[in-house]
């Protein structure tokens, strides 16, 4: 048994997994990988140099914007490297403090996503059914508190998750069931009482997976409700229209993110390989299908 107390003693270290049963085409996989982890990086670091660039685009709705395409990067960088080592050079072993120091950027990027997107409808919102209030509701000021308000809440949701699956010792099983490090998947290796990080981890599923979605619904059934209103079809279309892409990255990112909480919760004895796709798919098709 390996616990944080001894670990400066005994070096620790987990197992990452490839893609169980396909390692012999490990090098084959991480072609559409590095296709994906391309069209992220290119296609988010494009977006941040043209609102950059562009003065026309310094708009409330394109700061927003900015810090989606920030988060995907951020989100693309915390993975690639442990993934594309496995496939590239079979490097599955990561130290308990890289682990933990992956786990804590994946899944801060991954609930900053979410605020982010909680943020962008209110600025929708704002838009549609305050139009004549719009600057001077959502001035520079209050996004760079909005900003700051989602690093803080992430960080604080993140950092005490982080503290008490340190404090638990972990078994003589260093294997973990994908190519990143999950606390889904590493509080599966703790041998004490998982009691109290289970119902925080409860408690933060009910403060930002669901509630954040609950907000996003909420403001839209408000938007909906002022669209209808509207006399014209063709300015409810334009309405409409401007809030598209903001509903189809909602849908990228809950969709995925449902399905795997329901296949670690529900499937646990499903096929490796179906928790190793939803798990990649969660997270690669936000950072690769918002950009496009």
């Amino acid at each position: 048994m390996f616990s944080v107390t001894n670990s400066t003693q005994v070096p620790f270290y987990f197992i990452l997994t490839g893609i169980p049963g396909f390692e012999v085409f490990h090098a084959w996989i991480s072609i559409p990988f590095c296709c994906f982890y391309t069209i992220s990086i290119m296609g988010n670091t494009t977006i941040l140099a043209v609102i950059r660039a562009e003065p026309s685009l310094h708009e409330p709705m394109y700061l927003f914007l900015s810090m989606l395409a920030l988060t995907d990067l951020g989100l693309t960088l915390t993975t690639l490297p442990t993934v594309m080592g496995i496939l590239w050079f079979s490097a599955s072993e990561i130290s308990f403090e890289a682990c933990f120091a992956q786990l804590f950027f994946l899944h801060g990027f991954s609930f900053m996503e979410s605020s982010v997107l909680l943020a962008m409808s209110f600025d929708r919102y704002v838009a549609i059914c305050h139009p004549l209030h719009y600057i001077s509701i959502l001035t520079n000021r209050v996004i760079s508190r909005i900003g700051i308000a989602i690093i803080c809440r992430c960080v604080v949701a993140v950092l005490s998750g982080l503290f008490l699956l340190k404090q638990l010792p972990f078994c003589g099983s260093k294997h973990l069931s994908h190519s990143y490090c999950l606390h889904q998947d590493m509080i599966h290796l703790v041998c004490a009482d998982t009691t109290i990080n289970n119902w925080y981890g409860f408690v933060l599923v009910l403060l930002i997976i669901t509630l954040d979605p609950l907000l996003i619904v909420f403001s839209y059934a408000l938007i909906l409700r002022s669209v209808l209103r509207i006399g014209s079809q063709v300015e409810s279309l334009r309405a409409l229209n401007n809030c598209l892409s903001h509903i189809l990255a909602v849908f990228v990112l809950y969709v995925p993110m449902v399905g795997l909480s329901m296949t670690h919760r529900f499937a646990k004895h499903a096929p490796p390989i179906l928790h190793v796709i939803m798990a990649n798919v969660y997270l690669l098709a936000p950072p690769v299908m918002n950009p496009i």
